[in-house]
């Protein structure tokens, strides 16, 4: 049995997009780097996915460290990595992206029960800077409540 303790969240995300719809990728990797997101040195801040010429995904600037104890065969740090969706995900979003100018983001990195690296992907919309102030505004008053609660609870 393994331990899917390899969580790796893009916490930007939720913030920069408004998020329409998520799925759930495998990732095709090289052995040095699943050995590295299994350490959990792996970024997905900066990372977007974006469609090939033959209709393939692929996450870009998606960071896997290289692994330490490698020799000369180790992976490329920043390497596009093919993403694995069925057909019928892969047309939609393709179709999404296409025609109505959403993008893809990567959501969550993590390891499955079997020990596999997977990817929730979210196709989103880009939020306007006003929808981000609303954000802020709205985690505030949370942050207030809870403070309040916890006063006349207490």
């Amino acid at each position: 049995m393994l331990k899917n303790k390899v969580n790796i969240k893009n916490k930007k995300a939720r913030f920069q997009y408004e998020i329409l719809d998520k799925y759930t990728a495998g990732i095709v990797l090289a052995g040095t780097e699943i050995k590295s997101i299994r350490e959990g040195k792996a970024t997905i801040a900066e990372s977007f996915c974006e469609f090939n010429d033959k209709g393939e995904l692929f996450v870009i600037n998606m960071d896997v460290q290289e692994y330490s104890h490698a020799t000369h065969f180790n992976h490329k740090p920043k390497n596009a990595r093919k993403l694995l969706l069925n057909k019928q995900e892969l047309k939609k979003l393709y179709k999404e992206v296409r025609n109505s100018g959403l993008t893809i983001i990567p959501l969550k990195l993590f390891l499955n029960d079997r020990g596999f690296a997977k990817l929730q992907i979210a196709l989103c919309k880009g939020k306007k800077l006003h929808d981000k102030r609303e954000t802020i505004k709205d985690r505030d008053t949370k942050r207030k409540l809870n403070r309040i609660n916890k006063t006349y609870n207490t």
